[in-house]
């Protein structure tokens, strides 16, 4: 008899993948964090520094469905590896750049690096969990967003005011290297059928092609993502441009949220297990989103705006796992890593107009009015979400 290969520890290779994403994350989304040093240190406006912020994020948006179709033809550690490896690379060119515009462009460079770990990681979680468990264990990983951004929060501002930028891209690239070895290392691709076998079970098939709910997820959740993005990349700056608190006290906040939203998530994906349905809790997020939003917009200027904008952080990142782990089982084995591709590039293109956009907003009409505009985009959602047509797909 064949010797039967041992499965590896599905929570351990969780784990590298949480890592690898909160790396690439705290490269993208520690950009934002740099604003206040841009606008308040080196005198930049609000747009211009917004601007600079969004080329990680821009990026990652152009390359998301290439770094797909890589996962869907060579598989997650190869992906996840050579990815996190560019990020390094940029981030280290983004702390010897001699000016602003080579700090944009290895920004830019770090963000297509990154989008690797987006549909590797996911498909690494999705590969090796079984369908009752994958919700949750989909949450925990999609928690590496905030956690992410947690990082960054307390990282990058403090870290830059303390030793400089160079010294704060450095230590990021230092993170990032981190993430590749243990990628390299550690990381075992999902086991799937063979493309005879797959074609047979209609698993090579297009399945943009069968219906529209994958173009409907796609399109729900980047109305989703603009509040989202909203809340990280403007909270830290109104806390200290408008509420007058410290550069320590408001990312302590900031970082001390993202376990909120990291919970959030969580209890989100368990939620989907217990109901067996991924997209009727997405829809309820929605509605919840909305109605936050534009409370916080409505009373930006009472003592109960920041305990408006900490429920906000997390209720606007709920959505994320859910909508992950439907698009990777409508695509299935073959096509879920450009499926997750295409969602997140939907995510990214809404996220990288954030910054200078809302920014303008803010420059023109004030946070609070910036912040209730955005609640249109989950109402424009809610009725995009295609709670009738979902079917769980048992097997990716």
């Amino acid at each position: 008899m064949a010797e039967q290969k041992v499965a590896p520890n599905r929570w351990l290779l969780l784990a590298i993948s949480m890592f690898a994403q909160i790396a690439g994350t705290v490269f993208v989304n520690g950009a934002p964090f740099l604003i206040p040093y841009f606008h308040l240190v080196r005198g930049l406006s609000l747009v211009e520094a917004g601007t600079i912020a969004a080329a990680p994020l821009a990026g990652t948006m152009v390359s998301l469905v290439i770094w797909g179709f890589v996962v869907d033809r060579v598989g997650e550690r190869t992906s996840m590896a050579s990815g996190l490896a560019i990020v390094t690379f940029a981030a280290v060119g983004a702390a010897l750049a001699d000016s602003l515009v080579g700090l944009g462009a290895w920004f830019f460079v770090g963000g297509v690096g990154a989008a690797s770990a987006n549909s590797a990681s996911g498909r690494v979680v999705v590969g090796w969990f079984p369908a009752n468990r994958r919700g949750t264990a989909m949450g925990i990983r999609q928690t590496a967003l905030p956690l992410g951004v947690g990082v960054a929060a307390l990282l990058v501002p403090n870290l830059v005011d303390a030793r400089g930028l160079m010294t704060t891209l450095l230590v990021v690239a230092g993170i990032c290297a981190v993430a590749t070895l243990l990628a390299v290392a550690l990381i075992v691709d999902p086991p799937r059928p063979d493309r005879n076998e797959a074609a047979q079970l209609g698993q090579l098939d297009n399945p943009y092609r069968r219906d529209d709910r994958l173009w409907r997820i796609h399109l729900a959740s980047a109305l989703l993502v603009v509040p989202q993005f909203t809340v990280w990349t403007y909270m830290l700056v109104w806390l200290i441009d408008d509420k007058g608190w410290s550069t320590f006290a408001a990312s302590a906040l900031v970082a001390s949220t993202q376990l909120v939203g990291a919970a959030g998530r969580i209890g989100a994906g368990w939620w989907s297990d217990q109901v067996g349905s991924r997209l009727g809790p997405m829809r309820t997020v929605a509605v919840v989103a909305a109605a936050t939003m534009l409370t916080l917009g409505l009373l930006s200027g009472t003592p109960l705006a920041v305990a408006l904008i900490v429920i906000a952080t997390a209720v606007t990142v709920a959505d994320n796992g859910l909508a992950f782990t439907a698009v990777a089982e409508i695509g299935g084995p073959y096509w879920s890593g450009r499926a997750m591709g295409l969602q997140n590039t939907g995510q990214y293109v809404a996220s990288a107009l954030v910054p200078p956009v809302v920014g303008a907003l803010v420059a023109g009409r004030g946070y609070g009015f910036a912040f209730a505009a955005v609640a249109l985009f989950p109402v424009l959602a809610v009725p995009l979400v295609p709670v009738r047509g979902e079917r769980r797909a048992d097997s990716v």
